[in-house]
């Protein structure tokens, strides 16, 4: 106890000397490390800080995410959100598809930049200078808004009991202490017009793309009536700013809002029509020249290994991307597990069904040629390069992928079905996005340069197709875009191999197929739907895709069992369920407002089932 007490009289002497000698300190206020609003505009990194949290809460994935949970695919990864949900634990307290808190602390920074990116000193000379940084991120700043309503309503938007189609609340102006916040939401009409109203602003400022020039007549007229150079524009508009929100990047983002608007779930209140959306579509197109740039080998970008590398050009299929990345996360995630991966994704046999024959015809088409005994013979050249399945060959020299239930040569019989926690649960692996140049076994680790899309042309054609097709028909071109819905979807195909035989010859009567589609406007609608579905399949967008053409979204998820004949070595595929999908397409076709919002704010609907 004597001791304790010693210990604390020492502990209470040092820190009385401490006090004394600190007495100054003590009653005088210390500097604080922290700034004040006002600083901002004196200091031009504090401010910018504003726009690149704004970019710091763009809602793009670069990874194969949500189509887990569509009939495209399954995982392997039992325990993951999307699973669960897609499994019948979607709830308006457990959505893994919400946008709600990350879109709205986006707004909220580009609000609040917005409100102080005039006063900023940009540039301590030159007013040239100060006025083409204002305008650049002025406009950088606006697309970004328009951007994360448009994930808004894409996941919250819907139908309310009192029949009204809304969208969020409508915040243009940051919110603060004194703010109120249970703001209602704003019709579904609303936020769109807001959407566009912030692309068009957005365009005022910011050019097509960003590229340095060589020479001030290159300069546009109102900088250089203020008396800029090109080196100063380059500055602000040149090659650095690449992969920033630019003009081109805007347009593509109006097409979008457009499309959705105009879709079956949307169209009926939200003021857009598929005559709009094909429009917005095509002033997107038109800047690559139409069909004219539409790029031979963009369905396989992400195998253009020169393409990837830093300082290389940029591809004509990538109109807004994210920065380059060299690893081989994806690789070790979705490689087959004798390749060191763990096999995460597993393509269904939903999905392998929807690629058609080489000759272009569905495999449903009793003049197709499908053969059920051997079901990858002579398809669309697509699915190969979109989905490892029995018998491929993934990467040079190595053996077979086997995915059935017997070994192959090497005996390495971990790839087959259902063989373990990094085996496919379906008969298939992924291959669409990965690398055959990557090696993700830790010992000795071979990491490779990748690129995610944000936007790719590609999606922009499709769009312009279903909308097109939707508005006018298939050969329409009531407004003079130069090109049309049966036009976009033959140069798709066309790309693919389709209209082939199964050695690769050209038909000589062509994709007949596609020639019966152009004659009914319903038919073709069916086509670019299954189009869009391969071409961007594992690219994040089905699940919304389904929801907005309001069709089935529990359709069961099946795989193919392949068993080998010991004596013939005849191989039996047997198609067998793998995952039940549990959504109620009554009301799941709208995502919900989170329930924690809808308890702290009064004002605010949620939609009707949730």
């Amino acid at each position: 106890m004597l001791k304790i007490m010693k210990t604390r009289n020492i502990i209470l002497y040092f820190i009385g000397i401490f006090a004394f000698c600190s007495c100054e300190d003590m009653f005088e206020p210390a500097d604080e490390n922290t700034r004040q609003e006002d600083a901002m505009y004196e200091e031009s990194d504090y401010a910018h800080g504003l726009l690149i949290y704004g970019y710091g809460r763009l809602p793009y994935a670069t990874t194969t995410q949500t189509d887990i949970a569509t009939d495209d695919a399954v995982t392997n990864l039992t325990s993951s959100v999307y699973v669960n949900m897609a499994t019948g634990t979607w709830a308006a307290d457990n959505d893994p598809m919400s946008q709600w808190n990350n879109c709205k602390d986006g707004i909220q920074y580009v609000n609040k930049f917005l409100t102080v990116v005039d006063s900023v000193k940009w540039a301590l000379s030159a007013a040239s200078k100060q006025r083409m940084f204002i305008d650049r991120m002025k406009g950088e700043a606006l697309g970004l808004r328009a951007i994360f309503y448009y994930y808004l309503l894409q996941a919250h938007g819907g139908y309310a009991d009192d029949g009204v189609l809304y969208g969020v609340p409508l915040l243009t102006t940051p919110e603060d202490g004194s703010s109120n916040f249970n703001q209602p939401r704003a019709t579904f009409a609303d936020c769109v017009k807001q959407c566009f109203a912030d692309c068009d602003s957005a365009l005022t400022f910011l050019p097509a793309d960003y590229h340095s020039i060589y020479n001030n007549d290159s300069i546009p007229a109102r900088y250089r009536a203020l008396g800029a150079n090109y080196s100063n524009y380059n500055l602000v508009f040149g090659d650095k700013s690449r992969n920033r929100v630019s003009g081109k990047v805007v347009e593509a983002v109006k097409a979008q809002v457009a499309l959705l608007a105009a879709s079956p779930a949307f169209r009926e209140q939200s003021g857009v029509t598929s005559a709009q959306a094909a429009t917005y579509c095509a002033n997107v197109l038109k800047r690559i020249g139409g069909l004219e740039g539409f790029d031979p080998t963009g369905n396989i970008w992400y195998r253009n290994k020169s393409k990837l590398e830093p300082g290389a050009s940029e591809m004509p299929e990538i109109l807004w991307r994210a920065d380059r990345q060299k690893n081989a996360t994806q690789e070790r995630e979705n490689y087959p597990p004798t390749l060191y991966g763990n096999g995460r994704v597993n393509p269904s046999q939903n999905l392998v069904d929807a690629f058609p024959m080489s000759s272009g015809r569905p495999i449903t088409d009793a003049n197709s040629g499908y053969d059920a005994k051997n079901p990858y013979a002579g398809r669309d050249p697509r699915l190969a390069n979109t989905v490892i399945y029995n018998g491929s060959i993934f990467r040079t020299n190595k053996a077979e992928i086997i995915t059935g239930n017997y070994p192959n040569s090497n005996d390495e019989s971990n790839d087959n079905l259902n063989y373990g926690g990094s085996s496919t649960r379906t008969g298939y692996y992924l291959k669409k996005l990965l690398r055959d140049d990557v090696v993700p076994l830790s010992s000795s680790l071979i990491e490779q340069q990748h690129i995610y899309p944000r936007i790719r042309y590609t999606e922009i054609f499709l769009a312009y197709a279903e909308a097109a097709n939707d508005a006018w028909g298939p050969k329409a071109d009531p407004t003079g875009n130069g090109f049309t819905a049966y036009d976009v979807i033959k140069a798709i195909r066309k790309r693919a191999g389709l209209g082939t035989d199964e050695y690769g010859r050209e038909l000589a009567e062509g994709d007949t197929y596609l020639e019966e589609c152009a004659n009914d406007q319903a038919k073709m609608a069916s086509l670019i739907r299954n189009e869009r579905r391969l071409e961007l399949c594992f690219e994040n967008k089905r699940f919304w895709d389904l929801r907005r053409w309001m069709l089935p979204l529990n359709e069961t998820v099946k795989g193919v069992k392949i068993t080998r004949d010991k004596g013939t070595d005849e191989l039996t595929y047997t198609i067998f369920d793998v995952e039940d999908r549990k959504y109620d397409s009554s009301y799941q076709n709208y995502g919900p407002v989170p329930m924690g919002e809808i308890l702290k704010w009064s004002n605010l609907k949620q939609n009707k089932g949730w």
